[in-house]
C-alpha cells in the first residue's frame, strides 16, 4: 500500500485558527495606522495653509478667508491643497482681518483639527 503525504484535518484546523488570531490582531492595528495617516494628512494642510497665509499677510497685511475650492487661487503657493478627502476652511472676523481661524477634517476621520492665529496657532 502506498502512503499518500498531505496535511491532516487537525493540522489544517490549528493553522486556521492561527491565522484567525493574527488577523483578529493585526487589522485593528492597521485600521488605528491608517487613521492617523488620514489625521495626519489634514493637520498639516492646515498647517500648510497658515503658514501661506502669514506669508500672504507679511506681504499684503491681510489674511484672506478660503474653502477648499478657493485657497488654491487665492494662495498661489497652494497647489494640491488640501489633499483629497480632506475638508479646509480658512475664517477672518471681518474684512481687514488681523487674525485668522481655520478648520481641517479628513472624510475618513473624526477628528477635526482647529488653527487660531491670535490664540497661538493649532489648537488642542
Amino acid at each position: 500500500m502506498k502512503r499518500e503525504g498531505g496535511f491532516t484535518l487537525t493540522e489544517l484546523l490549528a493553522v486556521i485558527g492561527i491565522l484567525g488570531v493574527l488577523a483578529a490582531v493585526a487589522i485593528p492595528q492597521f485600521l488605528q495606522y491608517r487613521a492617523k495617516g488620514f489625521d495626519a494628512r489634514a493637520k498639516m494642510d492646515l498647517c500648510n495653509v497658515a503658514t501661506a497665509e502669514e506669508a500672504y499677510y507679511a506681504d499684503y497685511e491681510i489674511y484672506l478667508p478660503c474653502d477648499q475650492s478657493s485657497c488654491t487661487s487665492l494662495l498661489p503657493t497652494m497647489r494640491g491643497i488640501p489633499s483629497p478627502g480632506v475638508t479646509l476652511k480658512i475664517t477672518t472676523p471681518f474684512a481687514t482681518a488681523s487674525n485668522f481661524t481655520g478648520t481641517s477634517k479628513h472624510s475618513s476621520s473624526n477628528t477635526t483639527f482647529a488653527w487660531n492665529s491670535a490664540n497661538g496657532g493649532l489648537q488642542p
